[in-house]
């Protein structure tokens, strides 16, 4: 069996524990969450080095579960960073932080959005009615990094508040992008 390590990279605040990311990570051995100094002050240089380190250190090819800003974070680090350790990377409700009327003054630093493709297999996962990106700003993520969509309805910003509890269904769609990334 070919075998992974679950990175988990929290969005602006951290994962809470009623977190999907948080549940994911501690039901599955051996997924590490990426530690930032501040999640409610992000600095994206400091981001990205704490990124390139946790795949650097993983002792197996990476699996990127991102949420909101973290999906730009893995678009900017994508640029530079050590994607040859990327078995792929889930992008869940990636904020539009080039939005001021989307999302707060402490994500703007993650502007502008690098629109690069991913050079990993990538999924995007996006809700209807997220208040912090449209769902056609995710769509245009998505293609921009050749990654797939997912439209997973009314999720909110699919977090802890959106009730999703462990979130089966993302589980499922990892599991997926991991499979299709071993063919």
């Amino acid at each position: 069996m070919w075998q992974t390590t679950m990175l988990v990279l929290p969005g602006l605040g951290d994962s809470g524990l009623s977190h999907w990311q948080t549940l994911w990570q501690l039901s599955t051995p051996g997924a590490r969450r990426v530690e930032q100094a501040d999640y409610d002050e992000p600095v994206l240089p400091e981001w990205i080095d704490r990124l390139q380190e946790a795949v650097i250190d993983a002792p197996s090819p990476a699996i990127l579960v991102a949420h909101s800003i973290s999906c730009a974070l893995v678009a900017h680090w994508a640029r530079g960073g050590a994607t040859g350790r990327i078995a792929a990377a889930l992008l869940v409700a990636p904020a539009d932080v080039e939005s001021d009327s989307r999302t707060p003054p402490e994500t703007w630093g993650f502007a502008p959005i690098p629109r690069d493709p991913l050079p990993f297999p990538s999924l995007v996962v996006a809700s209807r009615d997220d208040s912090y990106v449209d769902f056609d700003r995710a769509a245009e993520f998505a293609t921009a990094w050749r990654a797939g969509l997912v439209d997973i309805g009314r999720a909110g910003h699919i977090n802890g508040k959106s009730g999703l509890g462990a979130w089966p269904e993302g589980r499922r769609l990892l599991n997926e992008l991991i499979n299709d990334s071993l063919r």
